[in-house]
C-alpha cells in the first residue's frame, strides 16, 4: 500500500480528534497478563471506514476487537457521525474507544490570549463525551521542529494541553513517528529533547514501534533508555520495501521487529493499553490483516 499513514498525517490539512485516560488506579502499575486494553487504530481499516463505517466496525467487532482507536474527527464528527451518534453506534457493537488521533497544531493555541482556541478544546470536550480516556496528538509540524526555542515551547503547550485534558479526566499524549530520531537540534536528538521537557504527570507517550525504524531506532532500546515512560504502545511489525519508506508493515510476527519481545519488555515496564495498526497488506484485505493480528496478540496472551 503506497499511502501509509505517515504520509496521510504529514499531507492532511486539518485533523481534529480526541481521548482520554482511565482512572488513576486503573492504570498505576503493570497489571497481570490479560488486564491490559488491547484496541484497533481504525487506519488499519481506513478506506473500507470511508465506504461502510458501521458496516465495517462490525466486522471489526466480530473479530473481538473490543476497542478501537479513531484517526478521523473533523468538523466534530467522528468518521462522519456527531458524538452522540458515534458513542451508540460503538456502544451497540460492544465497543468502546480510549483513545484516538489528532493533530494538536501549533495553530490550536492562541499566543496572543494564551491559550488553546475554541477548535482544540471542543476536540477535548467531545473526546470526553466519548469516554475517551487519552487525548493523542500524532505530529509534530516540520516549521516546530527546525527551532529549538520552537519546539521547547511546543513542548509547553503540551503541558498545557495536558493540563486542559486531566480537567475533563483525561491525558493529554504524543505519538511518535521517525523525525523525533533521526533529526537533531543542538546535536541532540529531537525525541531526548522532548523527553527533558514533558511534564509525565500531565503527558503521556505511545511509542510506534514500527515507525521509529525509518528513523533509525529500535523499540527495545528506547523503552531500556526510558523504561517506565510509555503507557501506550502502538503494536506493528515491519518488512523491507521497496517504496521510499524503506519499511512497511505486516502481520505480526512476520517481520523484523521482534513485536512480541518488544511489547513484553514494555509490559513489564509497566505499559497498559496496547493498539494494533497494520497499514500494508501484502495482498490481504485489510480486515483480514487485523483478523491475524488479533489472532497473533491473544496467542501471545494480550
Amino acid at each position: 500500500m503506497k499511502t501509509s499513514r505517515r504520509s496521510f498525517i504529514q499531507n492532511s490539512a486539518v485533523l481534529i480528534a480526541g481521548t482520554a485516560l482511565l482512572s488513576k488506579t486503573a492504570w498505576a502499575a503493570p497489571g497481570k497478563p490479560g488486564s491490559e486494553i488491547l484496541g484497533i487504530q481504525l487506519y488499519s481499516v481506513r478506506d473500507d471506514m470511508k465506504k461502510d463505517p458501521l458496516g465495517t466496525l462490525t466486522q471489526v467487532a466480530k473479530i473481538g476487537y473490543k476497542n478501537v482507536e479513531h484517526a478521523n474527527y473533523i468538523d466534530r464528527k467522528f468518521y462522519g457521525y456527531t458524538p452522540t451518534d458515534f458513542k451508540k453506534v460503538l456502544a451497540d457493537l460492544g465497543m468502546k474507544m480510549p483513545s484516538g488521533h489528532t493533530v494538536m497544531g501549533k495553530d490550536h493555541w492562541d499566543n496572543t490570549k494564551k491559550d488553546f482556541t475554541d477548535a482544540w478544546k471542543q476536540t477535548v470536550e467531545d473526546a470526553a463525551f466519548m469516554g475517551q480516556k487519552y487525548v493523542i496528538s500524532p505530529w509534530i509540524d516540520e516549521s516546530v521542529r527546525k527551532n529549538y526555542d520552537d519546539l521547547m515551547h511546543h513542548m509547553e503547550i503540551f503541558n498545557k494541553c495536558g493540563e486542559l485534558c486531566q480537567k475533563s479526566g483525561m491525558k493529554f499524549a504524543y505519538h511518535n513517528h521517525w523525525f523525533e530520531f533521526n533529526e537533531k537540534l543542538n546535536n541532540t536528538r529531537i525525541f531526548d529533547l522532548m523527553m527533558k521537557k514533558i511534564d509525565f504527570n500531565l503527558v503521556a507517550l505511545q511509542l510506534d514501534i514500527g515507525n521509529m525504524y525509518i528513523g533509525g531506532a529500535k523499540a527495545a532500546d528506547v523503552l531500556n533508555q526510558y523504561p517506565g515512560k510509555f503507557e501506550l504502545i502502538h503494536v506493528k511489525d515491519e518488512i523491507p520495501s521497496t517504496n521510499e519508506e524503506k519499511f512497511e508493515s505486516c502481520v505480526l510476527g512476520k517481520g523484523i521487529i521482534h513485536s512480541k519481545e518488544v511489547i513484553d519488555l514494555s509490559r513489564k515496564q509497566g505499559a497498559k493499553v496496547f493498539i494494533v495498526e497494520q497499514e500494508s497488506y501484502q495482498k490481504q484485505t485489510p480486515v483480514q490483516s487485523i483478523k491475524e493480528d488479533f489472532e497473533v496478540m491473544k496467542k501471545w496472551g494480550y
